[in-house]
């Protein structure tokens, strides 16, 4: 088995992947889940579960990937499909838990840690500014690097739909990091 780059695996499965051949996928393609879960607006709070649920599904639907394609972009479909199915449960959308708040750091290097923090939490919140349809193309797009064909295949969208949400998702984007840019300023 290749621990580089994608697990070698045969183009035609019926049967579900070996345990070494699974364990390997996870392992490689575990950080890759996490932050696109993350990117995609599941809350850190639930992201190890959310994170277990894909890879369930990865594990049980394994045999509908066809190894002659890359391998990130089908996962991503099988990420959005998951968020977007987590999501739209009732009991994720009312609780009100802050996931902002850590214990303080006093190790040095202090403000750098911060200084990155902040930027990252900036783009959690103007990715949450959007609906989860533009976010997950601008995730997809702009955050992995997939062309728009396969961003658009992955999602079962259509090309000009893809470059219709990744246009409007942008400029949303946009919008929502300036907007919080500039409420940062007021404080």
């Amino acid at each position: 088995m290749h621990h580089v780059g994608k697990p070698a695996l045969p183009e035609v499965r019926s049967l579900p992947p070996s345990r070494e051949e699974f364990a390997g996928l996870y392992h490689h393609e575990f950080g890759y889940v996490w932050h696109t879960l993350r990117h995609l607006g599941v809350p850190e709070r639930e992201l190890a579960d959310v994170t277990h649920d894909v890879f369930i599904v990865v594990y049980n639907r394994f045999h509908l990937y066809n190894a002659t394609r890359p391998l990130r972009p089908w996962l991503f479909g099988v990420a959005f499909r998951v968020t977007s199915d987590y999501l739209r449960l009732g009991r994720n959308s009312r609780e009100t838990v802050r996931d902002d708040i850590d214990p303080a750091d006093g190790s040095p290097g202090a403000d750098a840690l911060l200084e990155n923090y902040e930027a990252q939490r900036l783009v959690s919140d103007a990715l949450a500014a959007l609906d989860l349809e533009r976010r997950a193309v601008l995730v997809a797009h702009d955050f992995d690097g997939a062309s728009g064909p396969a961003v658009a295949d992955t999602l079962g969208i259509p090309l000009k739909t893809m470059y219709y949400r990744l246009r409007t998702g942008r400029e949303q984007f946009t919008s929502a990091v300036r907007r919080l840019q500039a409420r940062q300023r007021e404080r």
